[in-house]
């Protein structure tokens, strides 16, 4: 209990001797075993003090890697703002060759912007001359489909008949006028076949100067296109001659590096041969100085060989007198062991004295080391019950903070499964919206398929009249042309456009647009079924009929 219940003090790496109690504190103060910014239970035995500067260089050198680290960061940033400002500061330089480069790839880009303007020219005049054609297209295209149609095909076959008609009179005129003279048919004839030569010279002549016209705009563009050519040579001329000069400043670049190169090799070669030299002139320095140094330690070592002799000689001459003295004590000790058998009995009672007082103080000692220690339990316990008073309290006030979080939580669970039932309210009543939206939505598509089918049907009947319309039109004009030679044989033509559209045999849907529609048999042939006149025949006489419509053979 002596020295390990002791307060040691420590001052860094160096520890004290425990002071005495000189002198007994008994103010309130003082009774306290730790100050109060250390934290409970803590053992003043056990605490080291350290000078500021102490923990200043501990902390420097635990955090030295990262301030240097952080120093190299940041010179490393400042290197790399310093090279990009650099290379800002350059890159508007045109003195330079990447500066050269660059006004060169701006002039060539400059002309491929002006070639790509002219073929953008060039491409909307084409597209203006292709529009032009597809229109000229589309129109003949839109007049052949309108050629192709049933009822227009019909009408050409009415055309075709009453032409027929016409040329059988005309015929008929020819047989009847046959027998007059035939010098009025070779002067018709003569004047025919001139006319019919000067208008195949006409021809010929037009086709000539097509061709020529023809020929001079493919030399024309032939000349264009070599023009073209020569100007895109001249420039791969002038881009290859640009070429070769950046070329050739690449290889004088390329040769001065390389002399460089070489000369720093040849430095690097002489500097490394000195170096050689160097290290051998110094490495004979060297082992001269180390056979001096092992001349050093041969002499080194006969000197200590000799010193160890001299101790010999010295060490035996020390035995011989140290014998001699213990002979001498010997004696010394045997006279006065005699005299303290003599005294023995005074020199007992002077030991018993003696024994019994540091008895009594030893006991003295450990009765007050006893109640010190008492003293120390009873503030200890004192210390240790006001400490876990204090944890009661705050483990109470801990169950309470907790039941309070608990009741807030089951709180906020209710106001959250209270909103959640809302949502889910809320979306069973979009939903429900939203079925009623689909539902209103499909009658009103459903409304509008039908206005659609209605507006596709007036649409249709719009274009049938449309159709009609144009027919009648074309009808009239074909009519009228033809009445000008004849209004005797104009008769199939009336009747083709009075039929209406369809090319049926059925009656005419006036609802529809007037189209006659055409029913089939209900059989494997499918064939269209006849239309019958129910008026019958008008003329019941065939001869007169044959000389109605002309035929008298």
């Amino acid at each position: 209990m002596g020295t390990s219940s002791e307060m040691l003090v420590r001052f860094g790496r160096r520890c004290g001797q425990a002071r005495g109690n000189r002198e007994k504190k008994t103010s309130k103060e003082d009774q306290v075993p730790y100050p109060p910014l250390l934290p409970s239970k803590t053992d003043l035995r056990q605490v080291t003090i350290i000078p500021h500067d102490e923990w200043k260089r501990i902390q420097d050198s635990l955090d030295g890697l990262t301030r240097e680290a952080a120093c190299l960061r940041a010179e490393r940033k400042a290197k790399k703002e310093m090279h990009f400002k650099s290379q800002e500061v350059v890159k508007h330089w045109t003195n330079t060759y990447a500066g050269v480069k660059e006004q060169k790839l701006e002039a060539k880009k400059k002309r491929n912007e002006e070639l790509e303007a002219e073929r953008e020219i060039l491409g909307m005049e084409e597209a203006i001359h292709k529009q032009g054609e597809r229109k000229k297209a589309m129109e003949n295209a839109r007049q052949n489909q309108f050629y192709q149609t049933e009822r227009v095909k019909k009408f050409h076959s009415g055309l075709l008949l009453s032409r027929v008609m016409k040329e059988r009179d005309a015929q008929l005129e020819f047989q009847k006028s046959k027998i007059k003279s035939d010098k009025i048919w070779e002067e018709q004839l003569k004047l025919n076949i001139e006319k019919a030569f000067k208008e195949e010279q006409e021809k010929a002549e037009k086709r000539r100067r097509d061709r020529v016209a023809l020929a001079n705009d493919h030399l024309k563009q032939i000349k264009e296109h070599e023009e073209k050519e020569e100007r895109r040579r001249k420039e791969e001329e002038k881009d290859a001659e640009e070429i070769k000069q950046q070329n050739s400043l690449y290889e004088i670049e390329m040769s001065k590096k390389l002399n460089k190169k070489k000369e720093e090799i040849h430095e690097s070669k002489r500097l490394f041969f000195e170096h050689m030299e160097n290290k051998h002139i110094i490495k004979a320095i060297e082992q001269q100085q180390q056979e001096e140094d092992d001349e050093k330690i041969r002499n080194f070592i006969k000197a200590k060989k000799r010193l160890t002799q001299m101790g010999k000689e010295k060490e035996a001459e020390t035995h011989r007198l140290m014998e001699e003295r213990r002979e001498r004590i010997n004696n010394f000790l045997s006279e006065l062991i005699k005299e303290k058998l003599d005294n023995e009995d005074l020199i007992i009672a002077r030991d018993s004295a003696e024994a019994e007082a540091e008895w009594e103080k030893r006991e003295r000692e450990k009765y007050e080391k006893n109640k010190a220690e008492l003293k120390t339990i009873a503030e200890y316990r004192a210390i240790v019950m006001k400490n876990k008073e204090e944890e009661e309290r705050k483990r109470t006030l801990e169950g309470k903070e907790q039941l309070l979080a608990i009741m807030k939580a089951n709180q906020i669970f209710m106001e959250h499964e209270k909103e959640k039932k809302c949502k889910v309210d809320k979306e069973r009543r979009e939903i429900q919206d939203a079925h009623i939206q689909q539902m209103a939505k499909n009658q009103f598509n459903a409304k509008e398929a039908k206005q659609a089918e209605i507006d596709y049907c007036r649409l249709t009947e719009a274009l049938a009249v449309e159709k009609e319309k144009e027919f009648q039109a074309y009808a009239r004009e074909v009519i009228e042309a033809e009445s000008q030679s004849t209004n005797k044989y104009i008769y199939p033509l009336v009747k083709a456009a009075q039929e209406g559209p369809g090319g049926g045999h059925g009656p005419v849907f006036v609802d529809r647009g007037g189209v006659r529609p055409s029913y089939q048999t209900n059989d494997i042939t499918g064939v269209q079924l006849p239309f019958y006149n129910s008026h019958g025949s008008q003329c019941k006489n065939f001869q007169k009929s044959k000389r109605r419509l002309g035929f008298t053979w």
